[in-house]
């Protein structure tokens, strides 16, 4: 079962794109160990050490803070596309925390980069702007 994200619409406070289910990064201390759920961000770095058998370890920004991700190899191979070249991933997995440091080990990674075309887009104007 997915760990329930708080209701939303589909921008953030800052106005950035804000998917649907997606767990604010700054709630990750909330679900429970081992629960399932869905977070966001931009991508800021991939990391794929040659000595890490294949897993990959991205870390994505949201406006909330970042979540740590880890993609072990089969999940890497079935979503390699999103992994790859994804500017802005919907990732599912289940939670982990290790010293305090809260993982997701994914099992879904999603491309959800065409949200940030939304941000290139004007302000729409008011009927009270001149």
């Amino acid at each position: 079962m997915l760990y329930p994200a708080p209701p939303t619409a589909h921008a953030g406070p800052r106005g950035w794109p804000r998917p649907p289910h997606a767990v604010p990064h700054r709630m990750l201390d909330r679900p429970p160990e081992g629960a399932r759920i869905t977070v966001a961000g931009l991508v800021l770095v991939r990391q794929r050490p040659g000595t890490a058998n294949g897993v990959v370890f991205i870390t994505l920004e949201d406006e909330t803070g970042i979540a740590n991700i880890v993609v072990w190899r089969a999940v890497y191979e079935r979503f390699r596309r999103a992994v790859v070249a994804g500017r802005c991933l919907r990732v599912t997995g289940k939670i982990q925390r290790q010293s305090g440091v809260a993982h997701i080990v994914a099992d879904q990674v999603e491309d959800i980069s065409w949200m940030l075309d939304s941000l290139a887009q004007p302000p729409a104007r008011s009927a009270f702007q001149d």
